[in-house]
């Protein structure tokens, strides 16, 4: 039967992602378990794919892998979005200084999404998907991205980001949103435990800088036992990086906001 154009759309994405994690040549058997894919239609979408110049096929190892065209079809999104890099340098001293997990996030609809993320190397880690998103109302780093937004979004995103959430004991009150958002556009910055994950903790920031107009929140998050005491350490580590990185500061937790 064959695929509709709908899923093969996304198949074709899911392919390129699957390379993205793996980082090796992998055979067509290789990908249609990792993918849950059946060989048939699988065999005619990576044929297809190399035919247009996406993949390269060696048929003495029967192996696939992406060329370079693919490589050029994000290299720009990085400069569009954040010009010269300064944050992705940011990204890296708070990951050489602390060995915990580092991401930049947007807003997506209702949803953060992480657009670049550094794995943590410490051994308890919890692992965030490049590229994942999960609603505004389950993490600090979606209460920092609505900060930018008035209350009255604030209350129109957390009611439909509450119905896109499956598990009812994870839809958040509008009131505690509420409260957890006006206290991020305070301060400039969140914290939170065991949410969205048990056991973890995440500190994040709003950088003074837009994407495409979009707020970018950078987060550095691990194991509660690891951040909690380090809390205060890790949030001043974070402002003395932005500083350092060339990106204006944005206040400190005891400082007044500018209020024009």
């Amino acid at each position: 039967m064959a695929v509709s154009p709908v899923k093969s759309a996304a198949r074709v994405l899911e392919v390129l992602d699957h390379f993205r994690l793996v980082q090796t040549p992998r055979a067509l058997k290789d990908i249609c378990e990792a993918l849950d894919y059946p060989q048939s239609s699988t065999t005619v979408l990576l044929k297809s794919l190399t035919q247009l110049g996406y993949l390269s096929y060696d048929r003495s190892s029967r192996l696939y892998f992406p060329t370079l065209r693919v490589a050029a079809l994000g290299d720009w999104v990085s400069h569009a979005l954040f010009g010269k890099g300064q944050v992705f340098e940011l990204m890296r001293d708070l990951h050489s200084a602390t060995g915990e997990t580092v991401s930049i996030a947007l807003q997506n609809d209702i949803y953060i999404q992480y657009i670049r993320v550094i794995q943590s190397i410490h051994p308890l880690r919890f692992h965030t998907e490049e590229g994942s998103m999960r609603p505004l109302t389950l993490s600090a780093t979606g209460w920092v991205l609505m900060s930018a937004c008035s209350d009255k979004e604030v209350e129109r995103l957390a009611r439909r980001a509450n119905i896109a959430t499956p598990a009812i004991p994870d839809r958040q009150r509008l009131d505690l949103t509420l409260e957890r958002v006006r206290q991020a556009r305070r301060d400039g910055w969140a914290y939170a435990e065991n949410i969205p994950i048990p056991g973890g903790a995440t500190v994040c920031a709003l950088l003074p800088v837009t994407a495409q107009g979009r707020a970018v929140v950078i987060g550095l998050g691990g194991a509660l036992e690891r951040i909690a005491p380090q809390k205060e350490n890790l949030l001043a580590l974070m402002h003395e990086s932005i500083a350092r990185s060339g990106l204006s500061r944005p206040p400190l937790p005891d400082e007044p906001r500018d209020a024009s």
